[in-house]
């Protein structure tokens, strides 16, 4: 059977391929038991778990909204009260000037930038091929093989900050950063997924700048950020104008398996993707909208983010952190400042095997990871710092954590001595 090149790009060896085939291998019945440290599965918060369970109940309750729910198709744009209790939320809370026309949702957030990156990057109708500027790589590992065309993305390498405590950061190079005919829009993830770093309010207004200057649009993935689900740790506001697309999920507040994505944009790319959606899907699932409406109309989200979902994050980063600081003693290895989302991105320097190969290692020892090579899309020399970081998720149990980071270091520490004694 001979596929397309569509087709075999579709289904080659993506890296996030890889890490979702191993997340549904781990889970599977009869399967060795692994520590799920790999995947960017939301952690399980109990108090917000059982606020989901009341929605559920209060909707098989009302006879009404559950045949509705279950016997049409809603729009192509989205089931119609939710985007409109949520622009409601966003006019009164953060002030924008926004209405039900700048919101779209679909079938989780991967499927949302799908339609985004071909919409603006790729063969355009005069023959000319536009691209995605990542401002920094590392990246999401969801991005890399989502353009239709190969090459779609292009990256500019970080500053790496060194910082006490062996931590480090990687900042935004605007001197290296270019934004040529041939860039379609930008794109940055803020929490960044896979290292937790939060732009500066300065860089992302800098960001905005670039993109209006170039007339491109300025892609935010909000996935893990503000205003929900809010797994930022140190000070910063979201920002939104019709320049900006900002993309969310309801995956990451808490409700993964009912694939939400969010795009809050312009009027006319709001009417694109509503179009894409119609011939891709006919209209986004309606389930995680219906049963989460209640809790955007009334304003109840903000606070569950402030109280429970930051905070339940906060702790186990804190955890993940001390627990690295004592078991990793005598190891070369630096974190990037956890400033948000769910994840530790783990350097270790002049590392003597590739990330890839670490990664089988930690799998064959019971714990998966993803391995850091995944994360640079789109970066046009070679860097070894690539192959020398994993992304480690703190979602999971305490003691999952614990022992998790503990696996690591142990099998990091036999690649170092391995080195050592073959000099």
């Amino acid at each position: 059977m001979e596929f397309t090149r569509f087709g075999k790009k579709m289904t080659g060896n993506a890296g996030i391929l890889s890490l979702m085939d191993d997340l549904g291998k781990a889970t599977a019945p009869g399967s060795r038991p692994l520590i799920m440290m790999g995947g960017g599965n939301p952690g399980q918060v109990p108090e917000f778990q059982e606020i989901v369970r009341r929605e559920f109940l209060a909707l098989g309750e009302n006879r009404q909204r559950f045949l509705r729910l279950l016997s049409g198709y809603g729009p192509p744009q989205g089931e119609r009260t939710f985007v409109e209790a949520l622009a409601a939320l966003l006019r009164r809370e953060q002030g924008w000037d926004i209405g039900p026309e700048n919101i779209c949702l679909t079938n989780g957030s991967q499927s949302a930038f799908f339609m985004l990156f071909n919409l603006f990057a790729g063969e355009m109708e005069d023959g000319r091929c536009k691209k995605i500027r990542l401002p920094m790589a590392p990246e999401y590992i969801g991005y890399a093989d989502l353009g239709l065309d190969a090459g779609m993305f292009v990256a500019t390498r970080p500053r790496l900050e060194l910082l006490d405590d062996r931590m480090f950061k990687y900042r935004i190079d605007f001197d290296e950063l270019e934004i040529g005919d041939d860039i379609g829009a930008i794109c940055v993830s803020r929490p960044t997924n896979p290292t937790g770093n939060v732009i500066t309010d300065d860089e992302l207004a800098r960001l905005a700048q670039l993109a209006a200057r170039h007339e491109v649009p300025l892609i935010v993935d909000s996935a893990y950020g503000l205003p929900f689900p809010g797994m930022v740790y140190v000070d910063a506001a979201p920002m939104w104008n019709e320049q900006i697309i900002l993309c969310f999920s309801l995956s990451k507040l808490g409700m993964p398996s009912l694939r939400t994505g969010i795009v809050i944009a312009s009027a006319e790319v709001v009417r694109a993707l509503t179009a894409m959606n119609a011939i891709m899907a006919l209209t986004p699932i309606s389930f995680a909208p219906v049963l989460a409406r209640g809790l955007f109309a009334d304003g109840e989200v903000t606070t569950l983010c402030h109280r429970l979902i930051q905070p339940f994050y906060r702790k186990k980063m804190e955890l993940a952190v001390a627990t690295v600081a004592e078991r990793f003693r005598g190891i070369p290895c630096r974190i990037h400042k956890p400033e948000g989302a769910m994840f530790l991105w783990l350097w270790f320097e002049n590392l003597p095997i590739t990330s890839l190969e670490l990664y089988q290692r930690l799998k064959d020892s019971g714990v998966l990871v993803v391995s850091g090579h995944y994360f640079f899309p789109g970066l046009e020399r070679p860097w070894q710092h690539t192959d020398e970081c994993i992304r480690v998720t703190y979602s999971q149990g305490d003691d999952d954590i614990e022992r998790g980071l503990q696996i690591i270091a142990e099998v990091v520490r036999r690649a170092y001595d391995e080195k050592g004694n073959r000099r």
